[in-house]
């Protein structure tokens, strides 16, 4: 004889409370401040990466001071180039902080290729005008002495160059052994000044200093491609951080799916963790996101995928937690329902009712009382996130024992939980005995 029954209430219950919870399934975008607070910290964001970017824009123009007067005047133009358009990039998304779309993308990426058509350009302008340098120089091979100093300004000019790279670019990143194929290339030009063949040392060293201004060129415009993409990451993910601030309560919804005054969702306490994990996500996103050995091909998977995939988790998280806000009190509801039942069957009273623990996440139960007789209605989730609720009628009674009158009770109560449109499954029983009780104090 089990003092034990079990009634599983099916998932019609489940589904109507499901509909309601996945109206919190769209995340909130109307929160006050949000593009304010998006704006000011993708701000400081851009201002941070470009600072590096001023420095080095600020150390070329040093350098262009320390060359000769033949490059200086190639690569001024070319420098001031590069300023104007690190400049440019700075002010449009400093422009559209909080706010980057689809358009201002394309209008960032015009403005780079009208930049990289005109240093093109200018590189084809630098070629020509080194070959009309080179007819000069044919006309003062014979002077020894000037052929010197020609080759010595164009291996100086070069080696000003290649410092300037390797102190101030990511060249590794873009064009991995490049200058160290370049340095190669002078040490063989100065060889052969050493050894006096001028004219192979100025060919070989004009060529250098040229491929080396093309690497200088090709790394910081890729590099200035990787902070805008690392600026627009930032933002994104700033916006799902933001999201996720503004998302951790939400309203509760009532039964005609309007919001209950009064009555607001803790989704961090019903997401039993999840939404801390995300908030991790999101935190580590954002840190690879801030880091400049992050490559251009990652922050864009950042900006694209992660960002749309963490939006998707939040979006899960906020109805989960609101379905299994939804689904405590519909346990509070089954349990009330099988206390009437009872009431009305057996004169049963209510004596206590309470969550697990004190917990509202989880398993709630029922006390009742007839005289000496007791029973404990507990209703749980047959499993986590189920759709299916279990009551059990756990007796304690002393004067109603037999297999059949508890089975009856149960049946009843089956019946009653059918008549509010609930579907259940017949009683069943389970094995062992209730747990003995601790009587109440004062109760004899």
């Amino acid at each position: 004889m089990s003092g034990r029954k079990r009634i599983q209430v099916d998932e019609s219950e489940w589904y109507r409370i499901q509909r309601k919870a996945q109206q919190l399934k769209e995340v909130q975008r109307n929160i006050p401040r949000l593009i304010d607070d998006v704006r000011a910290q993708t701000r400081a964001d851009i201002d941070r990466s470009f600072a590096g970017v001023q420095e080095r824009q600020r150390r070329h123009e040093q350098a262009m001071s320390a060359l000769s007067d033949q490059t200086r005047r190639l690569e001024e133009t070319t420098t001031r180039r590069l300023r104007e358009q690190a400049d440019q990039l700075h002010r449009s998304l400093d422009e559209a902080a909080g706010q980057i779309r689809a358009e201002t993308r394309r209008d960032l990426a015009r403005q780079r290729e009208e930049t990289r058509q005109a240093l093109t350009a200018e590189r084809e302008e630098r070629r020509a005008e080194m070959l009309r340098v080179n007819q000069e120089i044919d006309a003062i091979k014979q002077d020894r002495a000037r052929s010197e100093e020609m080759v010595r300004a164009w291996l100086g000019d070069a080696r000003t160059m290649v410092t300037l790279i390797a102190d101030t670019l990511p060249h590794e990143r873009y064009a991995p052994g490049e200058l160290s194929r370049l340095t190669g290339r002078l040490n063989t030009a100065e060889h052969n000044a050493a050894q006096g063949r001028y004219e192979a040392a100025l060919a070989v060293a004009q060529e250098a200093f040229h491929s080396l201004s093309d690497l200088r060129v090709d790394t910081e415009q890729r590099e200035l491609e990787r902070c805008s993409a690392q600026s627009e990451a930032v933002e994104a993910l700033v916006r799902v951080e933001k999201l996720a601030e503004g998302n951790a309560r939400r309203p509760v919804i009532g039964p005609d799916g309007q919001a209950l005054a009064g009555y607001e969702l803790d989704v961090v306490h019903w997401s039993h963790g999840e939404y801390e994990a995300l908030r991790e996500e999101t935190r580590n996103a954002l840190e690879r996101a801030r880091d400049d050995a992050t490559d251009t091909g990652e922050l864009l998977e950042l900006r694209d995928q992660e960002t749309a995939r963490l939006e998707e988790v939040l979006g899960d998280t906020v109805e989960r937690a609101g379905m299994r806000h939804l689904a405590a009190q519909i346990r509070v509801n089954l349990a009330d329902a099988v206390a009437t039942t009872l009431h009305e069957y057996a004169y049963y009273d209510l004596v206590e009712g309470d969550y697990e623990n004190g917990d509202e996440r989880g398993r709630y139960t029922a006390r009742l009382r007839n005289g000496d007789n007791e029973l404990v209605v507990d209703v749980a989730q047959a499993e986590p996130d189920s759709e299916k609720c279990v009551i059990r009628v756990l007796s304690y009674d002393h004067d109603v024992t037999s297999e059949a009158a508890l089975l009856h009770r149960a049946q009843a109560v089956r019946q009653a939980l059918a008549a509010e449109g609930l579907s259940v499954s017949e009683p069943e029983c389970e094995p062992g005995s209730p747990e003995v009780m601790v009587p109440d104090p004062g109760h004899p």
